[in-house]
């Protein structure tokens, strides 16, 4: 696990520090400079075009992955490499035809309930294009052990972009509708940066021939798309079906609590950047004790480290919220983005389960049981969309949200279910228990009251003393043996 913890801490750092700034964008740059229909607006074309992402790249990042170490000579690398660039514009200029054929009737079913949505359309799958071949070309960093400088460039570059953008609106540098445009050009430098530095890492010789087993890359990658399609559904799908169904501010209202809750599964995207390879390349060469100790070692880590995070941001939510609606104007604004606070606490809760299942999905993306589950997820986004279509009319986003925690609680069980039953792989041990009781009873200690401070400075006193007793606890009673070894050598260090 030693390279594992390397690249993770450092990915890991580098995505907080991304989520920071994204913070700052989502907590208040966003609601103050672009108001809530710019706001919803702008999340609403990201959102849809991380929805369309896996059909244009159709699951090459994943193949890439998942088959590069298996060639052995620098030529069918290299052969490889150009496979995985070059068949997606299969997909995708068919794709774009169908587009342009039916642009008037996709026009209308997306603008029928938000006019405004009509004359951005077009940057939708602009910017999905150059999401897909970001991955792509993340994935190509990602087998050469380069993980970093892609993460970084995903989650700080892409923030720090916006928040100069949001500055620019302030100084009235450009304006609302000019932050949407730049935003996709934000995402078309990005994937201009990461392809050069990709090809710095491993220099391509692009070959118009393809690689050897064809058949088992074409099989992996129509299944990859199925996955990619459901896992980026379960993630954003929730917010195009809002704008069906309500006004496009809506959008704005859920987006700040499920970006909140997103926070949760920071540590999962860290480690699985470079675990990913890892559970490839164990599960090929089968050796079974390796990859379960894997698993463990995964899942309590990330429990204990989500864990603090989660209870973090439930103990600290109402004041976070006040520092949310401070910049508002109108109490009923005020009070909308209010609503927002129970959709924390039931995303929040479906990241948890699902980061606790530590690296369960690469295990089953390298397996030849993948297609079973992959159909299982076909079925819960059928599921999902049909609790938002019963669930928004009655309840707004918080049935929105609920229709999500029950959607994605399901699909993370039956995975888990899958790989127990079928691989004889358990992520969980005594530890597992012991670190959700203690999260429980730090949560009921820390919740019922708050500093009667300012908000910023509240949050900071709550988070010292949640810090010092999460600690102190998780490492007395070793939770995690590798996180204990960690502690034990920053305190030699201090020594």
């Amino acid at each position: 696990m030693g390279i594992v913890l390397n690249q993770s801490l450092k990915n890991t750092i580098i995505t907080y520090i991304g989520f920071a700034i994204g913070g700052i964008n989502t907590i208040y740059l966003y609601p103050v400079f672009l108001g809530a229909t710019y706001y919803a607006l702008s999340n609403y074309v990201l959102s849809s075009a991380n929805v369309i992402m896996p059909l244009f790249a159709i699951g090459m990042q994943n193949t890439l992955v998942k088959f590069y170490s298996q060639y052995e000579t620098n030529e069918e690398r290299s052969r490889f490499l150009s496979f995985t660039v070059l068949f997606p514009f299969i997909v995708i200029i068919p794709m774009f035809l169908i587009g342009f054929l039916f642009f008037d009737e996709i026009l209308f079913f997306l603008s029928k309930r938000n006019i405004i949505v009509k004359k951005f359309i077009w940057l939708i799958p602009f910017i999905g294009l150059c999401m897909a071949y970001f991955e792509i070309f993340y994935a190509w960093l990602r087998v050469h052990m380069h993980s970093v400088f892609g993460n970084f460039i995903k989650e700080v570059g892409l923030r720090s972009a916006s928040l100069f953008l949001l500055i620019g609106v302030y100084y009235n540098w450009i304006t609302v509708e000019g932050f949407v445009y730049a935003t996709a050009v934000v995402y078309f430098l990005a994937l201009l940066i990461t392809m050069i530095y990709a090809f710095r890492i491993q220099k391509p010789v692009f070959q118009f021939t393809i690689p050897k087993n064809t058949k088992d890359v074409l099989v992996y990658t129509f299944y990859i798309i199925l996955s990619g399609s459901v896992a980026n559904l379960l993630l954003d799908g929730d917010k195009i079906i809002l704008s069906l169904y309500m006004d496009i501010e809506n959008i704005a209202y859920y987006a700040i609590p499920t970006y909140i809750a997103l926070v949760i599964s920071v540590p999962s995207r860290s480690m699985h950047q470079i675990v990913y390879p890892i559970t490839a390349k164990l599960m090929h060469e089968n050796k079974h004790n390796e990859m379960d100790s894997l698993y463990k070692k995964t899942s309590i880590n990330l429990q204990v480290v989500g864990g603090f995070v989660m209870l973090g941001i439930f103990l600290n939510i109402n004041k976070l919220y006040e520092l949310i609606i401070s910049g508002l104007k109108t109490e009923d604004e005020k009070l909308l983005y209010l609503s927002g606070i129970p959709v924390v606490f039931m995303i929040g809760l479906s990241k948890y389960f699902d980061l606790i299942l530590g690296n369960n999905n690469a295990i089953i993306f390298n397996t030849k049981y993948y297609r079973t589950v992959l159909f299982l997820g076909v079925a819960l986004v059928v599921l999902t969309i049909g609790l938002n279509m019963i669930f928004i009319p009655m309840y707004g986003i918080i049935g929105s949200a609920f229709a999500t925690l029950l959607s994605i609680t399901l699909y993370s069980l039956a995975k888990l279910l899958f790989v127990v039953k079928k691989l004889d792989l358990y992520p969980f041990t005594n530890q597992t228990l012991y670190s959700i009781a203690l999260t429980l009873i730090l949560f009921l200690v820390f919740y019922f009251w708050d500093f009667p401070f300012n908000p910023i400075i509240a949050i900071s006193l709550k988070s010292i003393l949640l810090t010092i007793a999460y600690v102190y606890l998780n490492y007395k009673f070793v939770i995690s043996i590798e996180l204990n070894e960690v502690m034990d050598n920053l305190l030699k260090k201090f020594k």
